[in-house]
């Protein structure tokens, strides 16, 4: 498989580049790998990188997303912070790779058993992390259930999971709030943005 070259990459849609994410995700999950020569795509890209998509996903050690959506050299731009969550550097980070690098596609990946969302769920307070994770928060204050304030921690996995959710939907939102760039390309179809969580136990991942 080939790196994509500025042709390819203008004949793409959002659609399209959404499909290529899913069924990547579909290889990796059959331990089936694309065909490609990683050196052959460094030779290919060394004047030029024309990216198809920009994913926002989570610093955990399990989600690399070039790994869970069997992409190669060249293929995506990934952003990566602890929760997932998008701030003014991130959002100047996803504008270039929509409209000056001409990326179609925006994915926020949050995941399952995720620790940042843990901590924010735990109220947990060290350092620079204390920050962090009160940027997570509002996804955590925005899931309703349980009311038990007992079931509302990190030993309660499916607590944590809606959060995680929560967070993603809650990133999209401040995007188009945050980001009149985006939001004017999505409007005009230049771009689709998109929500999906990875499953650690399975390696799939749900698209919403």
């Amino acid at each position: 498989m080939k790196a994509h070259t500025k042709e390819t990459q203008a004949t793409l849609t959002p659609e399209k580049a959404l499909e290529f994410l899913k069924k990547g995700n579909q290889r990796f999950q059959n331990n089936l790998k694309a065909n490609r020569n990683l050196l052959e795509q460094v030779n290919d890209t060394r004047d030029g990188q024309f990216p198809f998509a920009v994913i926002l996903s989570c610093i955990d050690s399990r989600v690399s997303a070039e790994l869970v959506f069997d992409q190669g050299l060249g293929d995506i731009f990934s952003v990566r912070i602890a929760g997932n969550f998008v701030n003014e550097d991130i959002l100047g980070s996803i504008e270039y790779g929509c409209k000056v690098a001409g990326s179609k596609l925006v994915v926020v990946l949050g995941h399952t058993s995720c620790g940042a969302v843990s901590g924010a769920c735990d109220n947990v307070e060290i350092g620079n992390i204390t920050t962090l994770l009160s940027k997570i928060k509002p996804a955590v204050e925005a899931v309703k259930q349980p009311e038990d304030k007992s079931l509302r921690n990190s030993k309660n996995t499916e607590f944590v999971n809606e959060v995680s959710k929560k967070n993603v939907q809650l990133t999209l939102e401040n995007m188009r709030k945050q980001s009149p760039v985006l939001t004017e390309m999505e409007q005009n179809g230049e771009i689709k943005m998109v929500g999906a969580m990875y499953n650690v136990s399975n390696g799939s991942v749900e698209f919403y």
